[in-house]
Parts: C-alpha cells; structure tokens; sequence
C-alpha cells in the first residue's frame, strides 16, 4: 500500500558502551519542530553533566524537515550520523538524542560515527514503531443475501471492518485505505449488481499496533 510512513508509536532508550565512554539514546516521537526542541532541551537537563549530548530529528512525511547537531563533537561524527539512523530506516516524526559520558579514551572520528551510530540502533530496539496510511471511513450498507459476497472480499484484501449491524439489512462500517478505495469499491459493486449502498466517510490516519487496528 502506498501513502504510508513509518513512525514511532512509543519511544525508548538504549546504552552502549565503548572503551568506558558511556552513549545513552533516547528516542521520542515528535510532530512538530517546536516538539522537537522541547524534548532535545528537557534530555539535555536530565542529562546536564554529560559531556555531550547529540542530537537529531526528522518532522514531517512529505520531504521531511531535518536537523542534527554534534553538540563539541568533532563536525560530522555525532548527529549526521544519529539522522542516517532515522533516515535510512525511513521513520518520519522521531527525536533522538545521544548523551555520552566520556571514559578517558578518545574513540577518533570513525569510533565516534560508530558509537553514535549503534547507540541510536540500541534505542530503537527499545522503541516501538508503527506503520502508518491515509484510510477512509466507508459505511456500506446490503441486503442479507450479500454479506457472503461482500465479506468475502474484504477478508480477501484485508479490509478493516470496524462493525456491523444487523437489522431488517446489513450495515458495515470499515476502514480502506485510500490508494484502494476506488478498486474495492468497484469489486464491490461488481460482486452484488449494483445493490450495494457506499457511503464516504471522513479521512483518516490508521496502522497496526500488536495486532490491532487503530486510528489516530
């Protein structure tokens, strides 16, 4: 399906270390610069006796926003980095910041890149991500002699189906993804000769979470 990104449902942490400098990540999901900011400001006072804390963060699905700092560190071993880490997995709306207490040994710039680099890596192991679409709302509503037919073809494309009323008809309210609106919707139309109502609800954004559908 297209006109999805991946996110961050719940943040995380991981630590690392590397020859006894110790690199805290934490990670939080953000949608706005400003939240952004306030969450680099509010690790950096939790962590304020550190000798850096790096950070970086992507806003946006849609040509993203970025932005990274190596925050003393030698220029590009910190948070170019830090923002490859989101950025090569594709995740939209992250903050990380990685706080180090140095150890005594210089790690040189291809330790640091590493060291930023895995420490980022940790955190999103601890993290907890979710795939996210554009969906729209679609209440059908069918005569009892089309539900198989109709329900068939949902299950076959993997279509949500948040409820369903039974009355003197059948009422179903699901969730399509919006790139496959027109294409069930014309399945649907096919498989019961027209009989079918559809209505068009309003648009959302969805995705799975521990197997569950939410709309957020």
């Amino acid at each position: 399906m297209k006109n999805s990104y991946l996110t961050l449902f719940e943040g995380g942490e991981g630590t690392i270390i590397e020859k006894k400098s110790r690199f805290i990540a934490t990670i939080e999901p953000v949608e706005t610069v400003e939240e952004a900011e306030a969450f680099i400001e509010k690790t950096k006072k939790k962590y304020w006796d550190a000798r850096h804390n790096c950070h970086a963060f992507s806003v946006g699905t849609n040509m993203p926003l970025s932005r990274c700092s190596d925050d003393g560190e030698p220029s590009g071993t910190a948070g170019k980095p830090m923002l490859e880490v989101l950025t090569g997995r594709g995740i939209h709306n992250a903050a990380v910041v990685v706080t180090r207490y140095f150890g005594g040994t210089l790690l040189g710039t291809g330790g640091l890149v590493r060291a930023y680099t895995q420490a980022v890596q940790e955190g999103l192991k601890n993290c907890k991500l979710v795939e996210k679409y554009s969906g729209i709302l679609m209440k059908l509503s069918m005569d009892y002699t089309d539900l198989g037919k109709v329900t068939y073809i949902l299950n076959e494309m993997s279509i949500y189906i948040e409820n369903t009323e039974y009355t003197d008809g059948v009422v179903m309210n699901i969730l399509i993804p919006e790139d496959e609106t027109e294409t069930v919707k014309k399945k649907l139309t096919e498989a019961t000769s027209g009989r079918i109502r559809m209505e068009e609800g309003e648009q959302v954004t969805f995705g799975k979470v521990d197997g569950e559908v939410l709309i957020f």
